[in-house]
């Protein structure tokens, strides 16, 4: 068994990279997703690319089975256990909208409804020092509320839990016996973080997800074994890293981002190979558009994700890991349309894999992004996925003209419009994960993935001005490739508010050696050798007064409060582009990441230099402001090591095309890369 498997299913396709242990050689397949039976997409991947799963030495597992039940309200019925007096805290949310000046804005309804949040006696200070035993007998209403109304999960969120978890475990060991058949989360056992509107969401959100994850990961795995693996599978994380099936099912709310975060991770490994620390990452599927930076080879994480958020609504928060990913809804599949003051809108609804864009020929009518490149020339029809999908130009035409007539606007210019709009959108998003955050582009390269990246990278690396795009080999399946180099992760988090100083420094050293044990422990109870765990530290800091924090690493050993401070001002000042010298500073949540052995990187397809091959053809194809052109259209497979060429320029291979605009030059580096310097 020498192969190492990575599957990745997205909303429109089911990718697949398998690396031969012995020579790194990728073997590169896609499926289409198969939304009503998930595993099925991926069999049919394993299948399309002729691999023998009894020759996989590991499998490894990124879903959108999540996010998916999330935003779908595809969960089960759930309801919440909490402290006397905070039943309404899940509805109350925060009082801040995302967009102030919205005076009929509504916050998001709660995935739990009123009558089925349940409160218990019980009080608990912030220091964790019990004020109010708990009255396990108030869960007799619980209990029977639960049989009389079939909820299928349960969530305990108790008031300061996770200063002291004896409460919450003691509510969950009642109910598991009461009620077997019901699947319960405590918020402890998923974050140690304060802030109980945060805390209350994530479990919730955690429960409401359970049973879904449960079925669907034991139906895959059958399914998987069935057809002959007999390796581990294990499944990607939001934070990037892998973990065991077991504790995949226990915490499902972990994996809310599973192949995005996979994704990231992929571009800071390639940055590693390339020799670039600084990556802006963006990956352009068939449903949404995913930006993320990558500062020193560090992909950034998170834990104040919001699912659904928007500019103009608050979305759900969920406190854990999260590599920090803006994600739009601007895929190849998002559909174009008319708001109720008539101008074009692109997305967030999006046409999917059933039935996809109108070009498909599968019955969708409404006009996409794909669509929209279609008609401009971008894509052959004859070559889509490398001619295993046939697109219609006709009905990607009648589509554009049906929206694009009453507004007077031809097919073409209303292409046109869809892709600037587009671009637009992904300009902001791009500028979230970098300007807004204190990063100046133009000292990034921007790594162009996924089956939309490479179309739309030139255009967007030229008004960013970053130092160059790179497209990898395999753009189109990158976050399964991604996925091929993940390692194991384990996270831990404990609030502890403290003032820094040389006097605390010794409570902080304190929670990260416990958060330390914590952590290895878990990895070592996956079978991870314990002589390849290493760990990182951090701490969110504020200064005193301040309502949020920001997070500075923390290096091994003993904890320097002098070190520590001097590098929370730097990273403050580079946020807010201010310090607070001389002000009081609060340490108010540890963290620790343990990681297993780092899987090397694969030995690149190494281009030779060679003669350039002639064009495979010419194609007109409308560089939107850039004009239409007859630009000469390439195999990307063929492109020798060395390769220079001016834009305007077409580049194909099976999963992705590259676009290189006028005035721009593409050159292929030795490890296969496409780089176009904007």
């Amino acid at each position: 068994m020498t192969l190492r498997l990575a599957t990745d299913i997205g909303g429109t396709f089911t990718d697949l990279v398998a690396f031969d242990g012995a020579t790194g050689t990728p073997t590169v397949a896609k499926a289409s997703t198969t939304p009503a039976d998930l595993p099925t997409g991926v069999i049919d991947a394993v299948r399309a690319a002729n691999i023998e799963l009894a020759d996989v030495a590991e499998l490894v597992h990124g879903t959108t089975v999540v996010i998916n039940a999330l935003t779908e309200r595809r969960g089960a019925r759930t309801a919440l256990v909490t402290t006397a007096g905070f039943r309404d805290v899940l509805e109350i949310g925060r009082g801040n909208r995302p967009d102030m000046y919205n005076l009929v804005s509504r916050k998001p309804p709660p995935f739990v409804p009123r009558r089925y949040r349940f409160e218990v006696r019980e009080r608990v200070d912030r220091r964790g020092n019990v004020l109010l035993p708990l009255e396990l007998s108030d869960l007799e209403a619980v209990v029977d509320a639960c049989r009389r109304d079939a909820i299928e999960a349960v969530a305990v969120c108790l008031l300061h839990s996770y200063a002291h978890r004896a409460h919450e475990e003691a509510v969950r060991d009642a109910l598991r016996a009461a009620l077997p058949e019901v699947t319960v989360t405590i918020s402890s056992e998923i974050t140690r973080e304060w802030r109980e509107y945060e805390r209350s969401s994530t479990a919730v959100l955690n429960a409401y997800v359970q049973p879904t994850v449960e079925r669907y990961l034991e139906d895959l795995e059958q399914r998987l074994r069935l057809d002959g693996l007999r390796s581990p599978m294990r499944i990607v994380q939001s934070n990037g890293g892998t973990t065991s099936v077991r504790n995949a099912r226990r915490r499902p709310i972990n994996l809310v981002e599973s192949g995005p975060a996979a994704g990231v991770l992929g571009a800071a490994r390639l940055g590693e190979r390339i020799g670039e620390a600084n990556v802006l990452y963006l990956d352009i599927g068939g449903t949404t558009a995913k930006c993320s930076l990558i500062a020193d080879g560090r992909p950034q994480t998170t834990t104040e994700y919001r699912i659904e958020w928007r500019p103009d609504y608050a979305g759900y928060p969920v406190l854990v890991p999260v590599v920090d990913i803006v994600e739009i809804g601007a895929g190849g599949g998002s559909i174009a349309w008319l708001d109720t003051g008539g101008s074009v809108r692109v997305g967030p609804r999006s046409a999917g894999a059933v039935p996809g864009p109108a070009c498909y020929g599968r019955g969708g009518t409404d006009p996409t992004v794909t669509d929209a490149k279609l008609t401009a020339g971008v894509l052959d029809p004859d070559y889509f996925l490398g001619g295993r999908v046939r697109l219609r130009p006709e009905l990607a035409d009648r589509a554009l003209r049906t929206l694009g007539e009453p507004l007077g606007h031809s097919p073409g210019e209303l292409a046109n419009g869809i892709v600037r709009l587009v671009n637009a959108n992904m300009i902001s998003a791009l500028k979230l994960v970098s300007v807004r955050r204190g990063y100046d582009p133009r000292d990034f390269v921007l790594v162009a993935a996924g089956g939309g990246g490479a179309m739309h990278a030139a255009a967007l690396g030229a008004e960013l001005q970053v130092k160059r795009v790179v497209v990898p080999p395999y753009a189109g399946v990158f976050s399964a490739w991604g996925m091929g180099l993940s390692e194991a992760r384990a996270d831990a988090a404990q609030t502890r508010l403290v003032q820094l100083g040389a006097q605390s420094a010794g409570e902080l050293g304190e929670t990260f050696s416990a958060l330390e044990i914590e952590v290895v422990s878990q990895l070592v109870a996956e079978e991870i050798e314990p002589t390849s765990i290493r760990w990182e530290r951090s701490a969110d800091m504020r200064y005193r007064g301040q309502e949020h924090a920001v997070r500075v690493p923390v290096a091994s050993g003993a904890v320097s409060a002098e070190t520590v401070e001097e590098d929370f001002h730097g990273l403050h000042r580079q946020k807010y582009t201010f310090d607070l010298r001389g002000d009081p500073i609060e340490v108010v949540t540890c963290h620790v990441s343990a990681f297993g052995r780092r899987p090397s990187l694969p030995p690149p397809a190494t281009r030779t230099a060679g003669v350039a091959p002639a064009p495979k053809g010419r194609r007109r194809v409308d560089f939107d402001t850039d004009g239409v052109h007859e630009a000469l259209v390439y195999d990307r497979s063929l492109l020798p090591a060395g390769f220079e060429a001016r834009g305007p320029l077409v580049v194909e291979d099976e999963t992705t095309t590259a676009l290189v605009h006028l005035g721009q030059t593409l050159e292929v580096d030795e490890a296969g890369n496409i780089v176009v310097h904007v």
